[in-house]
Parts: structure tokens; sequence; C-alpha cells
């Protein structure tokens, strides 16, 4: 049976959508399906009720971009980072006026099923208005945080994680031409999975997530200050530090910059260690320290090749589900293959962890992975 089905991207945006977009639609053509492109998230269903867009402006087409001359039809939304659709975090369902008017214009263009591809916070309210305006709805996750709960990997997170390691090496040589300590500031408001992952494949020295120190105190930073003495005491004149950015201050307050928070109170702390005149701290009376914040870089560059095949496969499986009519999923990846969790319970386990203030999947403080950083020799706090 021919379906007319939808798809939107919502939330930040990251490498990759535009990779499902292009898997969503070439699979559903070979079915003969339409496909309709919702602008901005949900968003576009009040844009589509505003009179500022036309249905047959949402179509997409199979191969997806036209390029003049004779790439005409070549098909390179693959390999294109944000969202050819736009991705916003917009109409809370709390607002009743705004949600009834998101769920008409779902109604108006009869949909059969929305693919929504979305971050934790973003499948959250979407999900709310699937089940105010009875939709049938199908979620893949994506976000360079990898805080989707009950999925191994989301759309975006491999490709930033490249970004970071590929900066931290190159800051590599500069810190070690001036014999510096730099400190990297990368994304994840309350997860650590860039900065852990990222970390290790870029040779950092020191590694700080919001699992394993929440808070900048102070024995935190004389260790840290330890560890860097340690390494110059060896010959190692330069030392490099990812921090994630929801690691709080000493007070348990948010930074905006806190690598340069930490920066600063390593250059004053350790100042104060090399006057006590122990041989561990000789090596610091002369250390610099410099910090960077890597911002929306993260989000950006090509998607790998592991984040292109990531969306072929979820955007397989989505239309599969909906041909199946097998709706209310979440597609995704756990133990080296697709599987699907129902949205229920994925969403129940957001709103309770989001109402206890926690990550919904944070890094496990006793899983292999920090077991393997603090192996290497890597402190972790």
């Amino acid at each position: 049976m021919n379906k007319k089905i939808g798809i939107l991207t919502s939330g930040g945006d990251c490498p990759g959508l535009n990779a499902i977009i292009r898997a969503v639609v070439k699979c559903a053509s070979q079915k003969g399906w339409e496909v309709y492109g919702i602008p901005y998230g949900t968003e576009g269903f009040l844009r589509l009720e505003q009179k500022k867009c036309r249905s047959d402006d949402l179509k997409l087409r199979e191969h997806g971009y036209d390029l003049p001359g004779i790439l005409h039809g070549i098909d390179i939304l693959q390999f294109l980072s944000g969202s050819i659709l736009g991705s916003l975090s917009k109409g809370d369902p709390s607002n009743q006026a705004i949600a009834k008017t998101i769920i008409q214009g779902y109604k108006d263009l009869q949909l059969d099923a929305l693919i929504a591809v979305g971050g934790d916070g973003s499948l959250d309210i979407i999900y709310d208005l699937a089940q105010q305006g009875q939709w049938n709805i199908i979620g893949i996750p994506k976000t360079i945080d990898n805080d989707v709960p009950f999925t191994q990997r989301s759309i975006g997170f491999r490709t930033a994680v490249d970004t970071v390691t590929s900066a931290v090496y190159d800051l590599t040589f500069t810190a070690a031409s001036h014999d510096r300590t730099m400190v990297v500031q990368v994304m994840g408001r309350n997860a650590g999975h860039l900065a852990l992952h990222s970390g290790i494949a870029g040779g950092a020295d020191i590694i700080l997530i919001p699992e394993l120190t929440p808070t900048l105190d102070t024995e935190l930073i004389n260790n840290i200050c330890l560890h860097i003495a340690q390494l110059r005491c060896s010959g190692r004149k330069f030392a490099l530090i990812v921090i994630a950015e929801g690691v709080k201050n000493q007070a348990g307050e948010k930074e905006k910059y806190i690598a340069d928070y930490l920066a600063q109170q390593i250059d004053e702390i350790s100042h104060k260690l090399c006057l006590t005149g122990k041989p561990e701290f000789c090596n610091l009376d002369n250390i610099e320290t410099r910090s960077t914040v890597l911002g929306h870089i993260q989000r950006s560059g090509t998607p790998s090749s592991y984040d292109r095949l990531l969306a072929a496969t979820f955007a397989k499986k989505a239309i599969d589900l909906i041909a199946e009519e097998n709706y209310n999923q979440l597609v995704v990846w756990q133990n080296g293959e697709v599987q699907i969790q129902p949205l229920d319970k994925v969403v129940a386990h957001i709103k309770q962890r989001h109402q206890l203030g926690v990550c919904p999947n944070p890094v496990n403080p006793d899983g292999f992975l920090v077991a393997t950083a603090r192996s290497l020799g890597i402190y972790l706090g």
C-alpha cells in the first residue's frame, strides 16, 4: 500500500542528518511512497498552518539534490553536514494552542507516519505531541553527546569524536613547542562520552567529565597539578587536558567557559604548590596554561563513513517498521546491529532522569572505557 510519510530533524544539528534524510527518501521511493520534509522540526507544521509554506513545497525527491551541468541528479546529501530541513527545538506540547496547531498540521498533510530524528529532549517533546495527536511515529536518535538511552550509538557522535580527536592531536604540537598545558573544552552538558572517547583517542593526559568529576574542587585541582608535575619530572614539559562543558566550578556552578576557569585555577594553584618547596612540585614554577573552546565546530564537518552507514541502516529500519505498521518505536544500535525499543519506555526513562536532573545515558564510571583510560595513565579524577 502506498504511504505518505514525513521526516523532521529537531534539536541541535550534527553530522549525518542529511544522510538520514537521503536514505529515508531512497528507501521509501523504492516502495512508491511519498516523503515530505518538515522544515525546522515541529515548527514546520506551524508554518504550514500559517500558510508560510505549501505542502507541495515539502515533497522530497529520490535523488535528493540537484547540481547544474553534468552532475545533474547526483545525490550528495550523505556528504553534507547540518540539515537541509533545518533543526529547531520548538513546539512545546504544554502550550495547548501551539500543540493544537502542530497536530492539525500533521492531519492536514494526511501523513501515514512521521520519522522524528532527535536527541533526548526533542524525542520527549515530539512523543508527547504524537500522543496527543495520535500520530504514527518512529524515532531515530541523533546527538554528538551520545546521551539518548537504550542505544549504544547516536547519529553524529562518531564524527564529533573524530573532529575533537583531530583538534586535540593538532594542539599537542603547539603545546609541546611552548612547554604548555592545553585545556580543551568540548561539548557534553550532562554526559562525558565525547570527552572520554576523543580524549583517549587524542592522547590526552587528563580527561574531566561530569560523571567522574562533577565539580572542580581544590583537591581535584591539586591532583591535576600533581599529575602535570609528574609528567614534567619525567621529561614531558607539556600536557593535554580535555574537559566536558558540563563540569562545574569549585562552587558547583556552571561556567560558560569552564576551560578558562580551569586554566586559571591551574596557574594559581601550581604557583602556590611550587612555593611549598616540595620536590614533587619543583617543575611547576614556570608552567603556562592555555585554554581552547572548540564550540560549534564539533557539530560540523563531513559525516564519517560510520555515521553515514549508521544513517542508512537506521533509515532502512524506520521504513521497515512503517511498512509493518509497527509504530511508536525508537530505532537503536545495540550489540553490533540495529534493534528497536518502545518509545513509551524510552521517553518514560528520559522524563524520569530529567526530573532528577541527571543524564538519561551517562558514562558508566565502572565501564571498560573508563578502566582503559586509567590503565593508560590518564588522570580522570
